[in-house]
């Protein structure tokens, strides 16, 4: 690609980013820090902090991403170093099986932990048929406030996300580093504490900086809990009260601050870490030890109790789909498949699923275009300031979709900039665009990924048999990438179908309503409501498994590197 063509491929995504993903953090940023005469104030920002209900959704906000991070390093952690360093029965099956916990969106899982452990719930009506429990006061496994049972979605969604980072972390520590620690009389136990884990903390604090915004920014989940104590919801909640109202604005550059904040401190922190691990590249080959006997299927029964509690909530939401009745029994009762007839043929989820897959498919497209452009940017030019370019496309990664959602509603408004986004009363382009600027991080990683491992020898070669450059790159290096770019694109597609934050918010009529949405409104609904939920979820479902299986497929063990700011 010339020189020339570079320069406006850059100063596009620049405008891009610009428009659709700086601006509308700006709109919340002034809206916030603006008084009613157009003066600068903190006032606004500091009456968060003395309102004891916003102090509390904080603090909430903050507990469930912390012991959410911690829980979520309990399970990954051990997983990882048995995947890197053991050979035991099942391995390839049960390390595919790690990812099946991001099928399915975790506030559609609650609605499968809610009939499971539920005050009328499975697990109770099994401990009352036993005799182990009164009936008449069943146990509250998830808390009159519902935050364990937020934490417990959390950490069984986001876990494979802090295995990845950790087991691609320990894959690249080279291994003549433990032995010299071993060869020194260091036991296994302190040369994990002493030497191993801080070489891997950079990968580990990678995974974790994003587990935690994530858990910090949730939705879904409390929704569906009915938990309102927390910031997330209080913003939701305040989408009718915009009008001449500075507060949910100041509460939204709260969140953007903290999770902002904890994004620049793992940067500043781990930085050094974005290969994976601080000890760099492995200069020897790790041989894995094989474990037979008791050993190996202990790892083995690790690995399955984990994948077994991760799924729980899948197995949940699938009886529930399937149940006639389930209420103060142990398994549900008059199992039919109505609810997926109801489903197919209720209007509200054909008309979501045909939104969904008409957001997800044009914002694909569009990240496929922008992640293209961006990891070409920075991998084969030199321009000044391609870093700046990287750093950019990978930001929508900590920044919350709340936030971004609540920029776009500002600008899109009758009579302001982003107006043209809105179609008459149809949403399809702000979702399309919002969906793409949170995804896109996804597809600039794979790219990134492909064009490093294509010499650019092989461009070079064609121009000189007298290729120009932009048919170089079509013709012989696009090629070449082109599984990491479907595998990218699979994921931005599947995530998007999947997308809560930019979907609650900006998607306002049911006829206009993307999946999530709808399940949500089916949650609600009085009857059958959450069992067409739980119908339209398992569809949702099978649909991620088999996207997210041909990326991981696709891109191998490098698939981690994709859920890393």
């Amino acid at each position: 690609m010339s020189r020339s063509i570079s320069l406006l491929v850059f100063g596009l995504m620049v405008a891009f980013f610009g428009a659709f993903f700086a601006w509308p953090i700006w709109e919340t940023v002034k809206v916030a820090v603006v008084d009613a005469r157009g003066n600068p104030t903190v006032e606004n920002v500091l009456e968060v902090f003395r309102n004891a209900l916003y102090r509390e959704g904080l603090v909430n906000a903050f507990s469930i991403a912390l012991w959410t991070t911690l829980g979520c390093l309990v399970l990954a952690l051990p997983l990882a170093v048995c995947q890197v360093r053991f050979d035991f029965p099942g391995k390839v099956l049960l390390n595919s099986l790690v990812l099946t916990p991001m099928v399915l969106p975790p506030f559609v899982g609650a609605i499968g932990v809610k009939a499971i452990l539920g005050q009328a719930g499975a697990l109770n009506s099994l401990l009352a048929a036993f005799g182990w429990m009164d009936p008449m006061h069943p146990i509250d496994w998830l808390g009159d406030g519902r935050l364990p049972g937020i934490v417990l979605m959390e950490v069984l969604h986001l876990y494979p996300i802090l295995y990845l980072n950790a087991a691609a972390a320990l894959a690249n520590l080279d291994p003549a580093l433990e032995e010299a620690a071993a060869n020194l009389g260091c036991p296994p136990g302190r040369r994990f504490w002493r030497v191993t884990l801080p070489l891997i903390m950079p990968g580990v604090f990678a995974g974790g900086t994003i587990v935690f915004i994530w858990a910090f920014t949730e939705l879904g989940v409390p929704l569906v809990f009915d938990f309102d104590r927390v910031t997330s919801v209080q913003i939701f909640r305040s989408i009718n009260d915009l009008s001449g109202n500075p507060f949910p604005y100041a509460l939204v550059l709260v969140m953007l601050l903290f999770s902002g904040g904890f994004y620049l401190l793992g940067k500043l922190l781990f930085g050094r870490g974005a290969g994976g691990a601080g000890g760099g590249r492995a200069t020897t080959g790790r041989q894995p030890v094989v474990l037979s006997g008791v050993a190996g299927w202990l790892v083995t029964g690790l690995f399955a109790s984990v994948t077994l509690l991760a799924v729980l909530p899948h197995l949940g939401v699938v009886a529930l789909s399937f149940a006639g009745d389930w209420y103060q029994t142990v398994f549900p009762t008059g199992l039919t498949l109505e609810h997926y007839h109801a489903a197919l043929g209720h209007e509200l989820t054909l008309s979501s699923i045909s939104n969904s897959l008409k957001y997800s498919s044009l914002a694909m497209v569009l990240d496929l275009i922008l992640g293209i452009g961006v990891a070409y940017v920075v991998v084969r030019t030199r321009l000044p300031g391609r870093q700046l370019l990287d750093v950019m496309a990978m930001l929508p990664l900590a920044v919350p979709g709340l936030v971004m959602a609540f920029g776009y509603l500002a600008l899109t408004r009758e009579g302001r900039p982003l107006d043209f986004l809105i179609l008459g009363e149809d949403p399809v382009l702000l979702l399309v665009v919002a969906y793409a600027v949170r995804r896109l991080p996804y597809v600039v990683r794979s790219a990134s990924a492909g064009f490093q491992q294509v010499s650019p020898t092989l461009e070079e070669a064609a121009q000189n048999l007298g290729a120009r450059p932009e048919k170089a790159l079509w013709r012989v290096t696009l090629p070449l990438v082109a599984p990491n770019l479907v595998a990218g694109g699979l994921l931005a597609f599947a995530f998007a179908m999947l997308e809560v934050s930019d979907s609650m918010i900006l998607a306002q009529q049911a006829a206009h309503f993307p999946i999530t949405k709808a399940i949500y409104f089916l949650i609600g609904t009085l009857g059958t409501g959450p069992n067409l939920a739980a119908a339209l979820g398992v569809w949702a479902m099978l649909f991620l498994t088999v996207t997210i299986a041909g990326a991981s497929i696709l891109l191998g063990k490098k698939l981690g590197a994709l859920f890393r700011g």
